[in-house]
């Protein structure tokens, strides 16, 4: 059977009101995961997969997958109102997002994200349909060499996260990828920079400095200068953006979708690293990339669409060869085996039906997530308008309890404390803090392969490897064009300016 007819099956078995209830559920309950930081996709699935036992098959999956795939826009809605993103990943939307909101126009950012979220969620269903085992066998063959390599491409994103001072951001990144090297060495057990505390064996829990960095940072400088979230109250504008608007950024949009997709489907990537190299390029082919980080829809986009996509492509090794893509993904490995499936090549063969199931399920799930994102935009927004005299200490109890939730351990607790200082630091010296997550991001995923890669071979195996070669090469780029753009820029400027006196 084809796979229009296999699609046409899997539809046949969402027929009727249990299966399309189920899959609204998930969606609701996705959303609130994500709104609350300190819950991740992954542990949103891990918390349902318990109550999703005495389901069928089909229904207990299609309920886990719809939460996977609202939660990742979740994240977005509290990282664009308050600057607290909920997942990892909508940390890219705070870069437009909030600012945005800061100019009164929080509508049109929950707008951008909301239909880029589901435009790349509906691609990446795409893909996994029509392409999932060509994909599959193309991300198998990145080993060390090539993951240490995506790891630098990500990394040299820095250069485009900076507001005009690219030295600033380096050093932020710096201070992210030391900060990743307290813990417990991956490969001699040694502790490394722990001062023996039991609780940094693990190192930084990455959600107590992601809700501190970003939160509470803004926050106390908030607090520090006495000012009001700008277009307070009144001036703050519900409007979603207009039909013109949205059709501006369609190729942020497609390209964005895309790449989530492509970089989704290599396990282990995730839909933090997507956005943050979708925002990335989505800056470099702007025609006005000076706008970004100060409100640009594009910026916006970028980010929901590349982490939809990221959904889609990280089911594809999942479902073709057993192998998790993403944190979430690992445990719908865990939720396929306990209702009797094998994930890999056969469960296209035994249970077409239930993966067809899954992937019409979808695309149900995407439209049910464009309304009632639609719907609950107003919610938000009206959020927005609470005097800050109720919303600073909402956001900081919220920081607490979310970052108390990873662990149970009040040591994250002050860690997340301890990284709202670091924040509010380094914003009031007009240092940028994405650079610091994005170090703890990629550090142990460019420290581990890197070692690896040489255990393997001596240092020549990142250039004689074609796809590491590209990636560095892309690396280069990546990091040296906006810096030399800009030092042109600057010396174009000062030479007009002479010949101007």
């Amino acid at each position: 059977m084809d796979i229009f007819g296999q699609l046409l099956d899997g539809i046949k078995m969402l027929v009727g009101w249990e299966p399309i209830l189920i899959i609204l559920a998930g969606v609701v309950m996705g959303i609130l995961v994500g709104v609350l930081p300190g819950l991740s996709p992954a542990m949103g699935v891990a918390l349902l997969v318990p109550f999703s036992y005495g389901l069928e098959p089909l229904y207990a999956l299609i309920l886990l997958v719809s939460v996977y795939s609202a939660a990742n826009y979740g994240g977005t809605i509290t990282a664009i109102a308050i600057n607290t993103p909920g997942t990892p990943s909508a940390i890219v939307s705070t870069f437009d997002g909030y600012p945005l909101t800061q100019k009164g126009e929080p509508g049109k950012a929950l707008g951008a994200s909301v239909i880029a979220s589901t435009v790349g969620g509906l691609f990446g269903t795409i893909v996994l349909i029509f392409f999932s085992v060509p994909l599959a066998k193309a991300a198998l063959s990145f080993g060390p060499a090539e993951y240490f390599a995506l790891a630098i491409f990500g990394l040299t994103i820095t250069s485009s996260l900076s507001t005009g001072n690219w030295l600033k951001a380096f050093i932020a990144t710096l201070i992210g990828l030391l900060l990743n090297t307290v813990g417990m060495d991956p490969f001699t057990g040694y502790f490394r920079f722990t001062f023996d505390i039991p609780e940094l064996a693990d190192g930084f829990s990455f959600i107590p400095a992601l809700i501190g960095l970003f939160a509470l940072g803004e926050i106390f400088l908030q607090i520090e200068n006495n000012l009001e979230i700008k277009g307070h109250l009144k001036k703050i504008s519900g409007k979603m953006p207009k039909f013109k608007e949205i059709w501006n950024i369609k190729r942020t949009i497609a390209q964005s979708s895309v790449l989530g997709t492509l970089i989704g489907v290599v396990p282990g990537a995730g839909a933090t690293i997507a956005a943050f190299i979708a925002y990335n390029e989505a800056k470099r082919i702007s025609k006005h990339p000076e706008q970004f980080g100060k409100g640009a829809l594009d910026g916006v986009a970028a980010s929901g669409a590349a982490t939809s996509g990221s959904v889609g492509g990280a089911l594809v090794p999942l479902l073709t060869l057993g192998i998790p893509g993403s944190a979430a993904t690992a445990v719908l490995i865990g939720a396929l085996v306990l209702h009797g499936l094998t994930p890999g090549p056969e469960l296209f063969k035994g249970d077409s039906p239930i993966v067809y199931g899954i992937f019409a399920s979808m695309f149900i799930a995407y439209t049910a997530m464009f309304f009632f994102g639609f719907l609950g935009n107003q919610l938000w927004i009206k959020i927005i308008k609470a005097p800050k005299s109720v919303l600073y200490p909402a956001i900081i109890s919220i920081a607490f309890i979310g970052s108390y939730s990873v662990g149970n351990s009040m040591f994250d607790v002050w860690s997340c404390f301890g990284f709202g200082l670091l924040g509010w630091i380094l914003r009031r010296n007009d240092f940028p803090t994405p650079p610091v997550i994005l170090g703890l991001i990629l550090g142990f995923l460019a420290e581990t392969n890197f070692r690896r890669a040489l255990l393997m071979d001596n240092a020549s195996i990142f250039f004689t490897r074609p796809i590491s070669l590209i990636l560095l090469i892309l690396a280069a780029l990546s990091l040296f064009y906006p810096i030399l753009k800009l030092k042109f820029s600057k010396k174009g400027t000062n030479k007009y300016n002479k010949e101007e006196k």
